[in-house]
C-alpha cells in the first residue's frame, strides 16, 4: 500500500514514511492510492471479533511495512488503556443508537486514534533512531488526546495550540496539567482557525519543517482516520446483530475527519445508507451540502466547541475524490478560497456531494433542549457535541431504520452545559476529579506566528 497526496507534488510513499510526513511535503495531505474492498463474506467472519482483533483486520489493509505481530502488539496496547471492555460500545435508547467513544484517557473520541498514533510514533522512531517534535492545534479533545499519547515517550517533543478561554475548563485542564517535560502548552488569543492556520504555516516551511523535525497528530495525519475507520465497522456490525434495517452514521463534526473516516468505511465496502454530517452554528459544511454554498463566515462561539471551525482540514481529502482526483483542480479550488473566500462547484459534483453525505445544523437552543429531551425520555446525559448529532439524526434519518450516533465526548468534559441545560452537572469520574488543584503549566500568546515559532525554538534550544 502506497500513499499519494491530493496536491499531487511527491512520489508514492510507505505507510511508515506517511506516518512520519503527516501534512504531505507539498502541502496537501496524504491518501492510500486505493481502498481495500472487504466483502460480505469477510464482515460476516468479523461479527464477534474483539475490538482489537477488529482494529487489526481493517488497518492491516493500509499496512505492508510493519510486521504482523509488530501491529497486533501496538493496536494491543493502545486500546489496553481503555476502561470499557468493548472500547466503542453501542447503547440503543429512544431510538437510536449511541456510539460511545469516550472510554479512553482523556474521555473524548480522539483517544481511540491518538493512544494508537502515540504508540505509532514511537515505534517507528526507535527503528529509525530518530526524534520528533510534534506540533498541533487543538479546539478541545485533540490537544489533551494526543498530550496523553505521547507524554514521557522518548524521543517525542510537543506543542499544542489551542484558543485562550474557548475549550472547556476540564478540556484546558486536561492539556495544561500535563506537565511531563516533553509537553508544551500554548493557549492563543484568537480562534482555533487561528490555531490551525500557524500549524500549517510551519508545516509549509520545508526548511523549518526538516530541519526541527515537525509531526502532525492533527487528522492531517492519515493514521489518525484510518484508527477512526474501525469503529464504523465494529458499530455497524453491533447494529446488524439485532437488525437487518439500513444503517445511517449520524456524526457531528466541524473538521470533516470523523465523517470522512466513515466515507472510507463506505468506500471499502461497509453498507452504510447515509452519511449525516451535523454542525452547530457554524454550519459551512452544512451550507455546502445543502445549498452548494463553501463560503467562509465568522466563527461564533457555541455550547459545542470543539465544533467552532470554519476551515475543515480534513476537507480537501474528500474533495480530491469529488475532483476525481484531479489536483489541479483541487488547488484552483483552493486557490477560490483564499482570493474570494468560497469555492464554487459544478451541478454534476453536488449531485454526487448528497448521494455521499446529507446535513442538518443544530443551534444552541435546540442542542440544550435535546440534552434536557433525552434526560427527561432516557435518563442518558449528552455531551453538547453528541446532542447535536441525536437531534440531527431524529429530524433527518427513517426512524424505521438503524441511526447510530456517534457520541464523541464524555458529558462531564461539558459539565457547564449540561448544567445549563438540567440544572445539575453532569457525574464526574475520577479522572476528572484529580485535575483539580494539580500544577499546570502554559504559555500564552497573541496569533502571532513569529512568537510561537520563537517559542518553539527556545524550548529546543
Amino acid at each position: 500500500m502506497r500513499y499519494i497526496s491530493t496536491r499531487g507534488g511527491i512520489s508514492p510513499i510507505s505507510f511508515k514514511d506517511a506516518v512520519m510526513m503527516g501534512l504531505a511535503s507539498d502541502g496537501g495531505l496524504l491518501l492510500p492510492q486505493s481502498y481495500p474492498a472487504v466483502t460480505k463474506e469477510q464482515l460476516e467472519s468479523w461479527r464477534k471479533f474483539s475490538y482489537a482483533d477488529l482494529a487489526f483486520e481493517v488497518i492491516s489493509r493500509y499496512v505492508d511495512d510493519i510486521p504482523a505481530a509488530d501491529l497486533k502488539s501496538l493496536i494491543n496496547r493502545s486500546y489496553a488503556t481503555f476502561t470499557h471492555p468493548e472500547v466503542t460500545p453501542v447503547v440503543r435508547h429512544d431510538g437510536v443508537y449511541i456510539l460511545e467513544l469516550f472510554h479512553g484517557v482523556t474521555l473524548a473520541f480522539k483517544d481511540v486514534a491518538l493512544q494508537f498514533l502515540g504508540n505509532l510514533f514511537e515505534y517507528i522512531l526507535a527503528e529509525r533512531d530518530q526524534t520528533l517534535n510534534i506540533i498541533g492545534a487543538t479546539s478541545g479533545d485533540t490537544g489533551s488526546a494526543a498530550i496523553h499519547g505521547v507524554r514521557g515517550k522518548k524521543g517525542i517533543s510537543i506543542f499544542i495550540l489551542h484558543p485562550h478561554g474557548k475549550t472547556s475548563a476540564v478540556q484546558a485542564l486536561q492539556m495544561t496539567s500535563v506537565t511531563d517535560a516533553n509537553v508544551h502548552n500554548i493557549a492563543i488569543r484568537g480562534t482555533f482557525d487561528d490555531c490551525q492556520d500557524m500549524v500549517k504555516e510551519l508545516f509549509g516551511d520545508l526548511a523549518f519543517k526538516e530541519k526541527y523535525s515537525l509531526g502532525a497528530v492533527n487528522s492531517i495525519n492519515w493514521a489518525r482516520v484510518l484508527a477512526q475507520v474501525v469503529y464504523y465497522f465494529y458499530a455497524w456490525l453491533r447494529v446488524t446483530d439485532e437488525s437487518a434495517a439500513p444503517v445511517h452514521f449520524s456524526v457531528p463534526t466541524g473538521n470533516f475527519g470523523d465523517i470522512f473516516a466513515g466515507y472510507v468505511a463506505k468506500r471499502m465496502g461497509l453498507p452504510i445508507d447515509k452519511l449525516l454530517l451535523a454542525t452547530n452554528e457554524n454550519n459551512i459544511l452544512t451550507r455546502f451540502i445543502n445549498a452548494a454554498d463553501y463560503s467562509l463566515g465568522k466563527v461564533v462561539a457555541t455550547a459545542s466547541p470543539s465544533m467552532d471551525i470554519q476551515i475543515a482540514s480534513n476537507f480537501e481529502r474528500y474533495l480530491f475524490h469529488l475532483f476525481d482526483e484531479n489536483s489541479v483542480r483541487l488547488k484552483e479550488s483552493f486557490t477560490e478560497l483564499k482570493e474570494q473566500g468560497r469555492i464554487s462547484f459544478t451541478p454534476d459534483e453536488m449531485s454526487q456531494v448528497r448521494k455521499d453525505f446529507c446535513s442538518s445544523s443544530v443551534n444552541q437552543a435546540e442542542t440544550l433542549q435535546e440534552i434536557r429531551d433525552f434526560y427527561t425520555d432516557t435518563g442518558y446525559l449528552l455531551d453538547p457535541h453528541t446532542a447535536v448529532g441525536v437531534k440531527a439524526a431524529l429530524d433527518m434519518l427513517p426512524p424505521d431504520s438503524s441511526r447510530v450516533c456517534l457520541a464523541t465526548a464524555h458529558p462531564a468534559k461539558f459539565s457547564e452545559t449540561v448544567e445549563q441545560s438540567l440544572g445539575f452537572q453532569a457525574p464526574v469520574p475520577e479522572s476528572v476529579k484529580e485535575l483539580y488543584g494539580k500544577p499546570t503549566r502554559c504559555e500564552l500568546m497573541d496569533a502571532n506566528l513569529d512568537k510561537v515559532r520563537n517559542f518553539f525554538v527556545a524550548q529546543l534550544g
